[in-house]
């Protein structure tokens, strides 16, 4: 069973986190809060799905500190900043570094819960995505080092006898390579394997 997402809601100001965590609840969704950026990176599991519900100004780590840090860690955990404080530059600067929204308090209810929907759906897509990008790596994690060579080849449309030519071989042999990779990969088609090695980038021979 897939894990729930889990709206994360960061604020220093206690009254402000009660009522978003009430408000997030009432659309019954699971929710946690943590009263500083600190105490969020000290706990978060990057492995939990869902989004984050940032303040940007924070004593101490900022919200686009905290960003910035998620961001170094490769954490692609999806923000909406609020503010009661907002200027354009920091929204802006939040936007540009990937933030789903930048919402200005007292914000309204439908607003930030249209902001978490698209926050939630982008993370499923990324962690959709990533899974499928992993499948795929540990497939090609099957072949020999040959029969990588010879599907980059087929993924720049070479035919089995071009194929041989440059690897110094045979196309029997050849053959036997592409046969064996289509087996290990789970595809019967060419069109199949170019769009797997696409995803995983993989688009010709070096």
């Amino acid at each position: 069973m897939s894990v729930p997402p889990t709206i994360f809601i960061v604020d220093d100001d206690p009254s402000v986190r009660r009522s978003l965590v009430r408000l997030v609840q009432s659309y019954g969704r699971q929710v946690r809060e943590f009263p500083s950026a600190e105490a969020f990176l000290q706990q978060h599991d990057p492995g939990q799905p869902g989004c984050l519900v940032l303040d940007l100004s924070m004593p101490g780590l900022d919200g686009l500190s905290l960003q910035r840090e998620l961001d170094a860690a490769r954490i692609s955990l999806p923000i909406i900043f609020i503010t009661g404080h907002g200027t354009i530059p920091s929204s802006v600067q939040a936007m540009k570094a990937g933030a789903i929204d930048f919402l200005t308090k007292p914000m309204g209810q439908d607003a930030l819960m249209r902001a978490i929907d698209a926050a939630l759906e982008k993370d499923r897509l990324a962690r959709q995505n990533y899974a499928e990008i992993s499948g795929i790596e540990a497939r090609l994690a099957t072949l020999t080092p040959r029969e990588r060579e010879v599907l980059a080849y087929v993924v720049a449309g070479k035919v089995n006898k071009q194929i041989a030519a440059s690897l110094g071989t045979v196309e029997k042999t050849i053959k036997v390579h592409r046969s064996r990779l289509m087996q290990k990969l789970g595809i019967t088609s060419v069109a199949q394997l170019v769009k797997l090695a696409g995803r995983v980038g993989i688009v010709g021979p070096p």
